[in-house]
């Protein structure tokens, strides 16, 4: 610790930015990693016990707002539950508008950790600068005498560059992975979406009553047998 200590506070100021950097993207990964657990978007069993609720009438107010609050999942079955009377076109359009915020929340934060992964690098080429002119300073001051005096800014350009690389290198592939994680829970949360949109369209297709055949016989013919 005390090396890294040393090697750090050899970076200069310009490595200020980078370890704040480092902070937010831990914290955000640590998040993510928590909120984004598959059992608490797409709890196990869940999409099939709502669908039995569905066929068997067994919902209520009370029920519904405990299903959206549980899970992503939960929260767009509990969409649909709430306008199941509706015709399919209006459950899905419903299904559709909170999906778009059930999404949302789950990139939340995403953004700032692929700003994190892009201004990494700038940040590491800006200390590197910053090195580099403290060491033509040095030159123009004391010219090429004495190497030692150019240590000093060889060596916070080359530790500004590969901080701002360890930054930038794990936040771009932790925000491709949260992203591609977040497209997959998509699919699947759609899909169980769909079967109880078909599951409440059949189950309101039976409850229709036909209507009833005109009689034969007032039409003038024979009544069925």
């Amino acid at each position: 610790m005390g090396d890294l200590g040393q090697i750090l506070m050899a970076g200069g100021w310009a490595m200020a930015p980078i370890l704040i950097c480092s902070a937010v993207a831990l914290a955000i990964v640590l998040e993510r990693c928590w909120t984004l657990r598959r059992k608490s978007v797409l709890p196990p069993g869940l999409a099939q016990e709502v669908r039995e609720w569905a066929r068997s009438d067994q919902l209520d107010p009370a029920h519904l707002e405990k299903l959206a609050t549980g899970s992503p999942l939960g929260e767009l079955l509990a969409a649909a539950l709430a306008v199941r009377d509706r015709p399919r076109d209006l459950i899905k359009e419903r299904i559709e508008d909170t999906g778009r915020h059930v999404v949302h929340r789950m990139e939340r934060y995403l953004n700032t950790l692929g700003t994190i992964a892009l201004i990494g690098p700038l940040l590491g080429l800006f200390g590197t600068v910053i090195g580099l002119i403290r060491m033509f300073m040095q030159v123009m001051v004391g010219g090429m005498a004495d190497p030692t005096k150019m240590a000093g800014g060889i060596g916070e350009a080359l530790i500004c560059t590969a901080a701002g690389l360890t930054v930038a290198i794990p936040a771009y592939v932790l925000h491709r992975y949260f992203r591609s994680k977040v497209a997959g829970y998509c699919v699947d949360m759609e899909k169980q979406a769909t079967l109880l949109l078909d599951d409440l369209t059949l189950s309101a297709t039976a409850a229709t009553p036909r209507p009833r055949r005109a009689s034969v016989a007032a039409a003038g013919g024979k009544a069925p047998v």
